[in-house]
């Protein structure tokens, strides 16, 4: 995640704009969204993570790969998530595993989570396994995600899609 975001942080620089990097520490805020999934009730640290993907124009996700799924933890915080809050959001996805037995889940399973809250994924995911930080292949693709979700981001999708569409959403389920 960090590498991509400077990626990212680097091509903005490089188009003359800039990016200001904000990281959430899922773990840092374990209890309190344990907390919203019983109560719907958001702490403050809750509150301003929530408010940091509010304000977001990208986002990278990353998770390590626990049984072959995301974390528990990275998919409850999305669970408590208003719908509509991420809508048109350019997302990296990445994870991390032990093996390459894992490489699907960033694709068949995050993948599916982040279009159920309507964000754009690149179409570069991002999967390192212990072999893959050896060699520059990772290396590749991170500057490659990290392109695609400048351009996304650059090109204001996510300010005009919610400004010309945001009525026609079912809001409500």
């Amino acid at each position: 995640a960090d590498r991509t975001a400077d990626a990212v942080a680097k091509r903005a620089t490089e188009d003359g704009a800039a990016v200001r990097v904000d990281v959430i520490e899922l773990r840092r805020l374990t209890t309190e969204i344990g907390e919203a999934l019983t109560t719907q009730v958001p702490g403050p640290e809750l509150s301003r993570a929530i408010e940091l993907l509010g304000d977001a124009d990208g986002l990278v996700v990353a998770t390590p790969v626990y049984k072959a799924d995301p974390s528990a933890l990275l998919t409850a915080f999305f669970q408590v998530l208003d719908q509509d809050l991420l809508i048109g959001l350019p997302v990296v996805l990445t994870a991390t595993a032990g093996t390459q037995r894992h490489a699907l889940v960033v694709d068949h399973q995050m993948r599916a989570t982040f279009a159920y809250m309507r964000t754009f994924a690149v179409p570069t995911s991002l999967f390192a396994a212990p072999e893959d930080w050896q060699g520059g292949g990772l290396g590749k693709r991170v500057e490659r995600a990290a392109l695609e979700l400048w351009l996304l981001m650059r090109s204001g999708v996510q300010r005009q899609l919610r400004e010309q569409s945001w009525s026609s959403y079912q809001h409500q389920f």
